[in-house]
């Protein structure tokens, strides 16, 4: 255990969030997604499993760290609902209510809504991220994209 770190982020996710660069992608996906499959042709190359955590308080936690991309319209993006691009669940709502928490923070904002993104272009795109998280999410459409920002000098 280390102070101040939210234990939800385990040794090697937090190499990872270290590792990664501005405007690298991570992805945060529940437990239907084919998350092994597509790890092994992200940069990192192996799954990150957190299988004891939902989409949402993992993103909370590697929020607490990564600061997202000021500079990309939308620095978070959703899995769309299939048939229903528009519909947010209840499991995006509250990853949405968590990047809302830091969009203060890493923008002036109060508010950052998510990007969507269609379901086999998802696929594509977390093909090209830096690495794939895993969580132990049961509900549907549990998955999300987000892009490292920077932190300015002091």
């Amino acid at each position: 255990m280390l102070h101040g770190i939210d234990p939800a982020l385990n040794a090697d996710l937090l190499y990872v969030l270290q590792a990664m660069g501005h405007g690298d992608d991570l992805v945060i996906c529940d437990a239907n997604f084919p998350a092994d499959s597509i790890a092994r042709q992200t940069t990192y190359g192996r799954l990150i499993r957190t299988d004891n955590i939902g989409s949402p308080q993992a993103i909370r936690a590697v929020l607490s760290l990564m600061p997202l991309d000021s500079f990309v319209e939308y620095p978070a993006e959703r899995m769309e609902v299939v048939g229903n691009p528009d519909e947010l669940p209840a499991i995006q709502q509250e990853a949405q209510a968590a990047i809302d928490a830091v969009a203060q923070r890493d923008a002036g904002r109060d508010t950052w809504p998510m990007g969507s993104v269609e379901r086999f272009a998802f696929y594509e795109r977390a093909k090209k991220a830096y690495a794939i998280v895993a969580t132990g999410e049961r509900r549907f459409y549990g998955c999300f994209i987000l892009k490292k920002g920077v932190i300015p000098p002091s």
